[in-house]
């Protein structure tokens, strides 16, 4: 009888298995990562415009409008950590070692190791400011404000970052 460690073993030390591993990696992280940004968008999305309609309408902060902007809140967190992953496994981080600090003067790599992550992260960070804010004010109005600017701010910000030409 053949034993796991007579093929198990060998299998995991195998460089293709590593290479196959973080190529299937890279292809699913980035496929969930570009299909959950739908949902981060549209959740920001309505999250801001139910922010503005709540403030101009003179509206109470109700549940529904706490747990709005709660998803949208916790779908851009996992936005982040998936993007973090993806950044990690992606090809396009290999070209830190080759290209060094020649990646500045490459646009799409500029674009995909450098401007997407620092600005989609500043992005979750005016999200996060936005929502640390809100619970922190007594009327409603004051509540749908702070919503409606951070997250806006963090939306525009996501949406100026994103890969158009390669995105789903």
């Amino acid at each position: 009888m053949v034993s796991y460690q007579q093929w198990f073993i060998p299998l995991l030390k195998s460089t293709k298995w590593i290479t196959f591993t973080k190529k299937s990696m890279y292809a699913i992280l980035k496929t969930v990562h570009s299909y959950w940004a739908y949902l981060v968008l549209i959740t920001l999305i309505l999250a801001v415009l139910n922010a503005f309609r709540g403030r101009f309408s003179n509206q109470e902060f109700a549940q529904k409008d706490l747990r709005l902007s709660l998803f949208g809140l916790i779908f851009s967190h996992i936005q982040l950590l998936i993007g973090l992953l993806l950044y990690f496994v992606s090809p396009w981080f290999d070209q830190w070692s080759a290209l060094g600090m020649g990646v500045m003067k490459n646009a799409e790599s500029r674009l995909y190791l450098v401007e997407h992550p620092i600005t989609n992260i500043l992005a979750i960070i005016f999200i996060t400011v936005g929502w640390s804010l809100h619970k922190r004010q007594a009327t409603s109005t004051k509540k749908f404000s702070r919503i409606a600017v951070f997250y806006g701010l963090g939306l525009l910000l996501l949406l100026s970052r994103i890969p158009w030409d390669s995105w789903i």
